[in-house]
């Protein structure tokens, strides 16, 4: 039976640690990246299971361009085989595969592999599963707020409502604001993810290691979520007491 932990939530994972999960085992930090892709299918198919309505994944941001070129193609290699091994398992499961960020800078075969992807899931109606690649998310604002002022051609003002349209496929329009934003690996920063979605965001912090993270977490990070009072600036509502007053 299909839980309901989830229902309606955009929830978005920065999966980090992979690196160091490999590292304290003695192994290449591509098998960091391997155990970590097997951790993605098992808390995707999850997040879809408890009702997840918006996963986004922080998969590869503009700043691990950085890093070893071995290793930047290494991912992109995992990237490939994990779509080719699982867009028909997302199609039949009713998931929708969108990946945000530039596409400037990644090579045809990857291109080609993000694309094929999306289309044979493009008719899912179940989770909505996002994958940042190339991601910055500053950059994504800076562009909506030059396209904002072109628009302006210096009248009116600039608004929220005015920028979130023109972050396009940083901010689509079915995935909304981020709910609850869960960081692993021990880091407790944002790293340019979704920062405009997550401005009233839950955030999560756990010392695990991606590779290591599973099922039983995601659903421990959302009871937590649950359990949160969400404000949004105002301020708590009143306790109605068995008596009628309140407190």
């Amino acid at each position: 039976m299909q839980s309901s932990l989830g229902q309606g939530l955009h929830v978005a994972i920065i999966m980090d640690g992979n690196g160091r999960w490999a590292t304290r085992r003695g192994l290449p930090r591509i098998a960091g990246h391997r155990a970590g892709l097997a951790a993605a299918r098992r808390v995707v198919e999850h997040a879809s299971d408890i009702g997840v309505r918006c996963l986004t994944l922080y998969a590869f941001s503009s700043d691990n361009w950085r890093r070893p070129t071995a290793e930047v193609q290494s991912i992109f290699l995992l990237l490939r085989a994990f779509l080719r091994l699982e867009t028909e398992r997302m199609r039949q499961r009713g998931a929708r595969l969108e990946v945000i960020g530039r596409r400037d800078r990644l090579s045809q075969p990857v291109l080609r592999s993000i694309q094929n992807s999306e289309w044979r899931t493009s008719a899912g109606r179940g989770i909505h599963l996002r994958v940042a690649i190339d991601y910055s998310s500053r950059d994504a604002i800076a562009s909506a707020a030059a396209g904002a002022i072109a628009v302006l051609s210096g009248e009116g003002q600039p608004s929220c409502d005015l920028v979130r349209p023109m972050l396009g496929q940083a901010l689509a329009a079915n995935a909304g604001d981020v709910d609850l934003l869960i960081r692993t690996g021990g880091e407790k920063r944002l790293s340019d993810f979704l920062l405009w979605e997550s401005a009233y965001a839950e955030l999560l912090f756990t010392d695990r290691m991606w590779p290591d993270f599973d099922e039983g977490d995601l659903d421990a990070a959302i009871e937590e979520f649950r359990n949160r009072e969400r404000r949004f600036g105002g301020v708590p509502a009143p306790v109605v007491s068995i008596a009628g007053g309140t407190r």
